[in-house]
């Protein structure tokens, strides 16, 4: 068995022990666990600040991606006495939890020598929870759709949104998929981004039988494209930009623009949108962080929105059944 190595290392002023960095995670390209901390050490300046203050559910692969993988939404009781953490209270374990925060290059550098893989945030702010920051669709392609079908999908959901006045940005699920980002940061609830989203993939089921489903039954999505509206919610994480995949290769969940996603539709070919890690940092290097607009840009969700998804009779009657004391106000966990 090959002996443990251990480095120590002086980050931004702190003192981190790395381990087994020869290991590799990715065994069909050779990728180890050092270059895993290179890619997160390289593009932190982009990424911390949409990890920043969100609480984070780490996706560990001690053995790489072959290997057996758990989420781990509770901070690791070992950590550093400087890794930030984030208390939710948890309906399901009738008790506190504690999240890590990443705040920092040191966080980050820790998280990748835990084979933190994949990271998936909270779309709300630690500090006020009940509170969306954005309203996201997970576009997820069943066979033999592709993300192709996605694009087409994320395009008509794009020119919808912008009849209403809203911006949204596309990234790359670093799988199969596309995801939705419309940018908020304004009062909002998740009751409101829920009731907006699941109207709008119940709209498109309707009006495109052929293409979409808002149900995640696998049986009705060959060959259409799940639009997953499920991710609005104080109790589920989505995975972060930037964030690597657990995928074959070093995949990324990319920010791409527009007009990529125009071209590998017209295109017809899904490679277009596939990046792995040093393809994403020639990336930035070039455009610069293409998801900024979705923790800059305030948007509000129009009211002429809520009423084109039957969103606004759908509050009302959420309002009355929490007025006549009947149901809770957030789903427990």
């Amino acid at each position: 068995m090959a002996k443990e190595t251990s480095v120590e290392v002086q980050i931004e002023g702190r003192t981190l022990k790395l381990t087994n960095l020869e290991k590799v995670l990715y065994p069909e390209v050779g990728f180890t666990k050092a270059q895993v901390i290179d890619y997160y050490t390289r593009i932190a300046p982009v990424l911390l600040p949409h990890t920043h203050d969100h609480p984070l559910t780490l996706k560990r692969y001690p053995n790489g991606v072959d290997g057996e993988f758990f989420y781990e939404k509770n901070c690791p009781k070992h950590r550093p006495p400087w890794v930030e953490t984030a208390k939710v209270w948890s309906g399901g374990n009738n008790r506190d939890m504690y999240y890590c925060l990443a705040q920092d290059l040191p966080t980050l550098v820790w998280l990748g020598n835990l084979a933190t893989l994949e990271m998936h945030t909270s779309l709300s702010l630690c500090s006020n929870l009940p509170e969306p920051r954005t309203l996201v669709f997970d576009l997820d392609p069943g066979p033999p759709a592709t993300i192709v079908e996605c694009c087409r999908i994320g395009l008509m959901l794009r020119d919808l949104f912008a009849e209403h006045g809203l911006e949204c940005c596309a990234k790359t699920s670093g799988s199969k998929g596309l995801q939705l980002y419309v940018p908020l940061n304004t009062k909002v609830t998740y009751i409101e981004t829920k009731v907006v989203s699941k109207g709008l993939a119940q709209y498109f089921e309707e009006k495109h039988p052929d293409l979409a489903v808002h149900k995640q039954l696998k049986e009705l999505r060959t060959g259409r494209v799940l639009i997953d509206w499920s991710q609005n919610d104080q109790y589920k994480t989505t995975v972060n930009v930037y964030s690597l995949r657990a995928r074959v290769r070093p995949t990324v969940s990319t920010p791409v623009s527009w007009d990529e996603v125009e071209k590998c539709f017209k295109a017809k070919d899904p490679s277009l949108l596939v990046f792995d890690s040093g393809q994403v940092l020639k990336r930035v290097e070039k455009l610069g962080d293409l998801f900024a607009p979705v923790i800059k840009k305030k948007q509000k969700l129009p009211k002429s929105l809520l009423q084109a998804t039957g969103g606004a009779a759908a509050l009302e009657k959420m309002a009355n059944r929490r007025h006549s004391g009947g149901g809770r106000r957030y789903p427990p966990q």
